[in-house]
Parts: structure tokens; sequence; C-alpha cells
């Protein structure tokens, strides 16, 4: 049991040096950063607008293509690289099953370039 928990010690020695800088971060930002508070600087901002008062209003499906896409690439790496990792045992399966999923992904971002998703007016 005593030997599983040395294994362990670095990661804990880590996880406390990060733990410490994030909030030593945050305490110095805190501490030093000017505090110049105006009715601009306060105000709610999202999503490249201003407020709006009714939080019912349409939006542009643009924002919502995006957000998709940027999902779906980002996906797209998360699989890449455990694959890419274990590509050097020679596994041809593997191999063509990600070619597969990248001409799928190919094939959507060519359709999606095509009907102008991508096109920002």
């Amino acid at each position: 049991m005593n030997g599983l928990l040395v294994e362990y010690l670095p990661i804990v020695i880590f996880l406390v040096i990060a733990a410490a800088m994030g909030v030593g971060f945050m305490a110095a930002a805190w501490v030093l950063a000017p505090k110049s508070p105006d009715k601009e600087k306060v105000s709610a901002y999202e999503c490249g607008f201003n407020a709006f008062d009714d939080a019912r209003m349409k939006f542009d499906v643009k924002f919502y293509l995006v957000a998709i896409l940027f999902i779906i690439f980002d996906l797209e790496v998360a699989f890449l690289f455990p694959w890419a990792i274990t590509l050097e045992q020679g596994n041809l399966f593997a191999f063509w099953s990600m070619m597969t999923f990248l001409g799928v992904l190919t094939i959507g971002f060519i359709y999606e370039w095509k009907k102008g998703a991508l096109e920002w007016q």
C-alpha cells in the first residue's frame, strides 16, 4: 500500500503546486489590478452584442452553425490524438477506420462550405 501511495506522490505534488499557483495568480490580480469600474465596464456583454431588453429575441442561425462546426472539429482532434498514439502498433483496421471517419468529416465540411454555412454576412 505504501508503494502505491509513493507512485501517486508526483501527481499530488503537481496538483498542489497548480492549485497554489492558480490561487496565487488570482490573489495577485485582485490585489494589484487597477480598480476603476464605470457603467460601460460593468455592463453585461455576450456573444458580440450588448444586452437586449428581451431574452427571447431571435439570433442569427450562423452563431449556432459556427458553434456546431467548432464542436465537430474539436471532437475530431479528440479522436485523432489517441489514434495517432496507437498508430505505431500497425493496426490496419484502426488506420482505415480513422480514414473513413476523416472522409465522412471532410464530406460534411465540403457540404457545409458549398451550402454557404461558413460565409459570414
